[in-house]
């Protein structure tokens, strides 16, 4: 791999990182349930829906999806934390929360997904 495309992945993924840091830093609690997380990852997924749809109309070069998509949206979201604060809430049996955890992280996720590009596509549309 060529240095500048590593350089992008670093670049985006430092960004993402110091974003999700900041964000996390506080744990914020919904009731019993930590939100923190989640908010990273639909803010994560929202910019990576509105990214697609500008990288297929503006036809931008690969080495941006290796800075936005990979490195900062990447860094940004994250499974591992979801994982673990899951796996926290089934270990102190909390298993509504589990399942709260669950559906609302990978769905509205995926609902920021749609809604990112549906935003583009509507401001594309009025170009």
């Amino acid at each position: 791999m060529k240095p500048l495309l590593i350089m992008l992945i670093a670049a985006g993924g430092l960004l993402g990182t110091f974003l999700r840091y900041k964000i996390t830093a506080s744990p914020l609690l919904f009731g019993s349930l930590p939100v923190n997380v989640l908010i990273v990852n639909i803010v994560g997924s929202f910019i990576l829906g509105l990214f697609s749809v500008m990288s297929q109309q503006w036809s931008l070069d690969q080495k941006y999806a290796l800075l936005i998509a990979i490195g900062f949206c990447g860094s940004l979201t994250t499974m591992s934390s979801f994982a673990l604060e899951t796996s926290n809430l089934f270990e102190s049996r909390q298993l509504g929360l589990v399942g709260i955890n669950i559906l609302t992280n990978v769905g509205l996720s995926i609902g920021a997904i749609f809604g990112g590009k549906a935003l583009m596509t509507v401001i594309f549309q009025g170009l």
